[in-house]
């Protein structure tokens, strides 16, 4: 069997993880196991192949299983742990990997994350811990269309964050590389862009400033700090040509052509370890390791074959890759310029040479930022309009100046030579001033699109199509055709028959938009920290991406976990109206008896009475929206007493299709008379799942079940969305892929018609299921937990 044969079935095998709502259990993988080995005996190649398949297919399952298994598993107990550390910022967050559990060492080591607090003493990377862990599973807001953070985790092999409560430590010795590091950093002290350079050089990026970060994503040029392909390859190109220019010297018998390439491999690898060997570094290892078997097989391969064998062995060492958005870009990248110089050569025109390297460079660029940009808007919803100029100078300075002059500074490090080595610095400091000197000349060129844009993002390669096989003069019908369809979200009205509510994933706070026609209404803006807040990180992005305008905000009561993100949104839209009870500048009231039209949706307030001078969770506004059928009760954080108040004054009007749990599901909120009084049929909390808290209330769930109402909530669905038509309403949650019991891929959030879809523990099946039927959608986060 070919070897491109064994790399396609690899790939197809271990793709579908990324598609699975679970995993099967041991008895249908042994069934499957047998039926792929009698595959593998027939004598049909195709049935060959499908065996194959099927067996690579299993072992992604099995990689998946030990990747779920420390969340699934360790969050019960306190657990007595040896923690290897691999980073730290040096204050409260460490990076670290479980290598002993209970006194038992386990294989493969479990990475966690540790925040909030200071070890007892000097830490670097490379010492070893004796700790008394508390653990949980990774856990992330889930929105649709935007960053999962559990996703990534996984994919980074980090599925655990965690505290310790008791810690010493055991071998106080400092890894190789820390100390080289920490070596490094005391001689770049005095160099203004020394970030930069171990960035560049180590792969440390948690010290580089966030202007740093905004001007390369502003720019497009944030792939220069990833020490992944160009990086590793170049080494690898370095190292080949020293060898190669070494064996000038030599005698005849002595020289074989095998020597550089092998050579510049194994320097590729050994600075790979020195950056740390991070998950996307690890992965260009396995490629060139790939592509230099392919070479010494003596064998002409096609860059496509190279493509599929390369990224079939990066899945097949590390099966849970698949989740990565980094491998997914790099893959597409490559792609791309195979695909771009197969159908647009570059041009022979009469050129200088250093018009021609010019010309070259301009080529590249421009096919890899028209190809691309399904994959940047897919994954980062925009697109830099100064990348291609941007790159155009950043990647030979970086690539063939500042990388080469810190490479060797390093080098020199080592020998000791210090007068070369500073000045090496200061050549390379030099260099990145440059860089970014020309980077902030560029006028700001980041651009947000929303998600009507996507499909038209594929129309470059489509056109480059097109034109080489002369469709536009012979079929210019089915080309107007293609045009039409894939700009029809752009002319495609908004329908008038349907409004919908999404309760948006904001963690431990609630926003909620109500949309029709276009438009949104916000009510409650999320929470803020010191850093930033909900708008800022959530609201605004989901906003664009959905080509929502928001028009007004109402404000439930002054808490930040409500009002955190409303200065943000008020700084993008000014605008915006705002509705509340606090009496403040500028707002409309919200007080009993209040009622208002928005976008032919009825808007009744019932709490708190005017002239109540109170504060707080019972000063909350509660608000009905209602379109004559439907109607939803959004309660803010309204407690028992006031919901006593409210229904001795006001009862007969709280009648209501859905209900938004007061209070993110407190014990002291949610009255039994208030849960019978409103009759819904559907109750929506917002939550974060490891609150300090615990809601929300496990009493608060039961009693709303037992009113037969749907129980959703974000911290386990994640985002939540409703539609309303003329006279019924349908419920939509985020579907959960495999690694998930609750790691969320960015395309997992789907829109099913007419279905609640979730997680089933028990089948392998996606299982879309019928309101009446309660949602038994679980995350990896809370796979296990009560």
């Amino acid at each position: 069997m070919k070897i491109t044969t064994v790399s396609t079935c690899a790939l197809f095998g271990i793709l579908p993880l990324m598609l699975l709502p679970t995993l099967p259990g041991m008895l249908c993988i042994s069934i499957v196991f047998c039926l792929a080995c009698l595959l593998c005996f027939l004598p049909h190649k195709y049935i060959r192949s499908a065996g194959l398949t099927l067996l690579f297919f299993l072992w992604g399952i099995l990689a998946a299983k030990e990747a779920l298994w420390a969340g699934n598993t360790l969050p019960e107990k306190n657990q007595q742990a040896i923690v290897r550390i691999t980073g730290t910022d040096n204050m409260t967050t460490h990076y670290g990997q479980i290598t002993h559990l209970q006194g038992r060492r386990i294989f493969p080591a479990q990475g966690i994350v540790l925040y909030g607090q200071y070890l007892p003493g000097d830490v670097c990377a490379g010492q070893t811990w004796a700790m008394t862990l508390k653990v949980r599973a990774v856990h992330g807001q889930l929105n649709e269309g935007g960053f999962d953070s559990q996703r990534y985790a996984l994919a980074q092999h980090q599925p655990l964050t965690g505290r310790f409560l008791q810690a010493s430590v055991i071998t106080p010795q400092c890894s190789l590389r820390s100390r080289f590091l920490d070596s490094l950093k005391t001689v770049l002290a005095d160099y203004p862009w020394q970030q930069v350079i171990l960035g560049l050089g180590m792969g440390e990026r948690l010290s580089v400033s966030q202007e740093v970060k905004t001007i390369m994503r502003d720019t497009g040029t944030a792939h220069l700090m990833a020490i992944s392909g160009l990086h590793i390859a170049f080494a690898a190109l370095l190292a080949g040509g020293i060898i190669r220019a070494g064996q000038f010297f030599m005698p005849a018998r002595w020289i074989c052509w095998q020597v550089p390439l092998v050579g510049g491999i194994v320097c590729a690898t050994l600075y790979a370890w020195l950056t740390g060997l991070q998950p996307p570094a690890l992965r260009t290892v396995v490629a060139l390791l790939v592509w230099g078997a392919l070479r010494l097989s003596s064998r002409q391969w096609s860059g496509w074959s190279v493509w599929i064998c390369c990224l079939a062995a990066i899945l097949v060492v590390d099966p849970v890759a698949v989740l990565s958005q980094s491998l997914w870009l790099s893959a597409s990248a490559v792609a791309a310029l195979l695909f771009w110089y197969q159908w647009v050569p570059l041009p022979d025109w009469p050129l200088s040479r250093a018009g021609r390297q010019f010309l070259a460079l301009a080529h590249l660029q421009l096919g890899i930022t028209l190809l691309l940009l399904p994959v940047q808007i897919a994954m980062f919803h925009g697109f830099s309009l100064t990348s291609f100029p941007a790159n155009l100078f950043a990647v030979p300075l970086v690539t063939f100046v500042s990388v080469p002059l810190i490479l060797a500074g390093m080098i020199v490090h080592l020998a000791g030579l210090v007068m070369i080595e500073s000045n090496l610095w200061y050549l390379a400091d030099r260099s990145l001033a440059l860089l970014f000197w020309g980077l902030r000349s560029l006028p700001e060129g980041w651009i947000n699109i929303d998600a009507r844009w996507q499909w038209l993002a594929f129309l470059p390669g489509m056109m480059i199509i097109a034109w080489r096989l002369n469709i536009l003069l012979t079929l210019p019908v089915v080309c107007f055709s293609a045009l039409l369809l894939l700009s029809g979200p752009l002319w495609r009205a908004p329908r008038t028959d349907v409004w919908q509510v999404h309760m948006l994933d904001v963690g431990q706070g609630l926003a909620m938009v109500i949309v029709r026609n276009g438009k949104a209404l916000l009510y409650d803006t999320g929470l803020a920290w010191p850093e930033g807040d909900s708008a800022q990180q959530l609201i605004i992005p989901w906003l664009r991406w959905h080509n929502l305008e928001p028009e007004g905000v109402i404000l439930s009561h002054e808490h930040m976990d409500h009002r955190g993100g409303l200065h943000s949104l008020q700084q993008v839209w000014p605008s915006l109206w705002i509705r509340s009870p606090l009496g403040w500048k500028g707002h409309l009231p919200c007080f009993r008896g209040e009622r208002w039209q928005w976008q032919g949706l009825t808007f009744s307030a019932h709490w708190p009475v005017l002239g109540n001078t109170g504060q707080g969770n019972n000063h909350s506004c509660v608000v009905k929206v209602d379109d004559g059928y439907q109607s939803v009760l959004l309660t803010g954080d309204i407690e028992s007493p006031a919901e006593q108040k409210m229904l001795s004054h006001y009862w007969q009007h709280l009648q209501s299709t859905v209900m938004q749990v007061p209070h993110h599901g407190s014990n002291t909120s949610s009255s039994l008379a208030l849960i019978q009084r409103v009759d819904g049929q559907a109750a929506l909390a917002s939550a974060s799942r490891y609150n300090a808290w615990r809601l929300p209330s496990w009493k608060v769930k039961q009693r709303y079940r037992k009113q037969n109402y749907q129980w959703l909530d974000t911290s386990h669905q994640g985002q939540i969305t409703l539609d309303f038509y003329q006279k019924t309403g349908e419920y939509t949650a985020c579907g959960i892929r495999f690694y998930l019991v609750g790691i969320i891929s960015g395309l997992a959030c789907r829109r099913i018609t007419g279905r609640i879809c979730g997680y089933s523990n028990k089948c392998w099946f996606f299982e879309c299921i019928t309101i009446k039927i309660s949602l038994r959608g679980r995350r990896f986060a809370d796979y296990g937990q009560p």
